[in-house]
C-alpha cells in the first residue's frame, strides 16, 4: 500500500509541474504600438534616365520606432508591368506599411512619378 501511495504522490508532484509550466503558455500577448503617421514624402530632384528604366520614388520607412527616409532610385524597367510605389496607410491597427513591386498590366513604363512633366521635373 505504501508502495502504491509513494507513486501516486510522485505522479501526482510530477503533473501539478508540468500543468503549472503549461499555463502560461496558454495565455495570449500581443503588444501592439501605435504611431504617428509618417511624415509627408520629401520632394526628391529626379535625374535623367536612360531608355528602359523608371524612377522609383523614396519613402517613408519605420526602424527602431522613428520614421528614416529612403531616397528613391533608377531600376530596369519591365516591359508588360508598372511599379506600384510604398505607401503608408492608416488602418484599424494604426498605420501600416504597404510594400511596393511589380504589378502586370499594361505596358506602363514611366521614367517619371505620375504628373511630374508637367511641371518640368523630369523630360
Amino acid at each position: 500500500m505504501k508502495k502504491y501511495a509513494w507513486r501516486l504522490s510522485i505522479c501526482l508532484a510530477v503533473a501539478g509541474v508540468l500543468g503549472a509550466s503549461a499555463l502560461p503558455a496558454q495565455a495570449q500577448m500581443s503588444v501592439h504600438v501605435r504611431i504617428g503617421p509618417p511624415p509627408a514624402p520629401r520632394h526628391e530632384r529626379i535625374p535623367p534616365l536612360p531608355p528602359g528604366y523608371v524612377w522609383a520614388p523614396g519613402y517613408w520607412q519605420l526602424q527602431g520606432g522613428r520614421y528614416v527616409w529612403r531616397p528613391g532610385h533608377r531600376m530596369r524597367g519591365r516591359p508588360g508591368y508598372h511599379w506600384r510605389q510604398p505607401r503608408w496607410v492608416h488602418g484599424p491597427r494604426g498605420w501600416e506599411m504597404r510594400q511596393g513591386g511589380w504589378d502586370r498590366g499594361g505596358n506602363r513604363i514611366h521614367p517619371c512619378p505620375r504628373g511630374q512633366t508637367r511641371h518640368g521635373k523630369c523630360r
